[in-house]
């Protein structure tokens, strides 16, 4: 269902898309449309986190006709997809560096859902972009500070300090900069389902944002999940990501890929962490619709003095120019 979900999603952005599919649910015939935007509303199946749909839109975004101000509802925060805390907190930025900017580029969280009943809902708005510029994002910078959010919804509100402690307790050793805020929501703003989760983000003197997260298991499902041990795993896992390195966390490395293909014809080039199985099949979408092959350099810890291998990303774009814009 949510796939079927995603696909109604995509046919409301775009205009003149014919999408068939056969009885059994096996085959789709999807013939696309004109990317088209404005103001929309979309209730997105609460088996699949907002994220999941938020991923394409943010692609998709920039080359629309109108500017795209969307409303999803549905669930905010889960085990499976990134959260809206964390692409707000990476994928903006990252859109940023391509000169999508503007003050119409926001995702707003105004009510938070957790599986399995969802209740949530954010605003994302996204200006459009003729072109996109080429970028050189190759030093990562050293960490200078981690931010984050410890949020509750239908528990105690001490849940989120419990959390923030235990984070703290193992962050704290590292750097002194922290500041994790603590969101409690209530009423109706709280969604359908109770449960509570932390996203965490390290920002370099360069600009480059790390970011992890984890959320409570479900109401009804698995073992229950204390809050300190929580914490601490996420503290855990945004020192993974930092060891992973690189200039792009793992859960937008084929976004940054995806803007370096359609940019000006002209090199870019970033560095990465360790491609996820994710990014290596979509390097193979990129080669098969745009025919971009990337030059891939691999560097070792010891040239970069840190962390895991990275790897440096090479490409020239495809000089993609949107065509609808609306010229005014």
């Amino acid at each position: 269902d949510f796939e079927a979900s995603f696909i109604r999603l995509i046919d409301k952005v775009t205009n003149g898309s014919r999408i068939e599919i056969n009885q059994t649910g096996t085959t789709l015939y999807y013939q696309p449309g004109l990317l088209y935007g404005g103001s929309l509303e979309h209730d997105c199946s609460p088996s699949r986190s907002i994220g999941y749909y938020l991923e394409s839109l943010l692609c998709l975004a920039p080359f629309m006709k109108h500017p795209l101000k969307i409303v999803l509802r549905g669930v905010t925060n889960d085990q499976v997809d990134p959260s809206v805390d964390v692409l707000k907190a990476t994928a903006l930025p990252l859109l940023k560096k391509f000169g999508i900017d503007g003050e119409s580029l926001e995702i707003k969280i105004n009510r938070r859902g957790m599986p399995p009943k969802g209740g949530g809902e954010i605003l994302f708005a996204c200006p459009v972009k003729k072109v996109l510029q080429p970028i050189q994002f190759t030093d990562p910078g050293k960490i200078k500070r981690i931010r984050g959010t410890a949020y509750s919804v239908r528990v105690s509100p001490q849940m989120a300090n419990r959390m923030v402690e235990s984070a703290r307790s193992i962050l704290n050793k590292f750097l002194p900069d922290i500041y994790i805020y603590t969101d409690h929501m209530k009423g109706v703003s709280s969604g359908k389902s109770p449960g509570f989760g932390m996203c965490l983000t390290a920002e370099t003197i360069n600009g480059t944002i790390l970011s992890a997260e984890l959320a409570s298991n479900p109401q009804g499902q698995g073992a229950a999940v204390f809050p300190e041990e929580l914490g601490q795993n996420c503290a855990k896992l945004l020192l993974e990501e930092v060891y992973r390195g690189g200039c792009v966390d793992s859960t937008n490395q084929s976004l940054a890929l995806l803007l370096m293909t359609l940019g000006q014809r002209d090199v870019s080039k970033v560095l990465l962490g360790p491609l996820s199985p994710y990014t290596i099949e979509f390097l193979r979408h990129l080669r098969s619709f745009f025919q971009i092959m990337f030059k891939i350099e691999t560097k070792t810890p010891e040239e970069e003095h840190m962390g895991g291998e990275k790897v440096l990303m090479t490409c020239v774009g495809i000089g993609f120019s949107n065509l609808s814009k609306t010229i005014r």
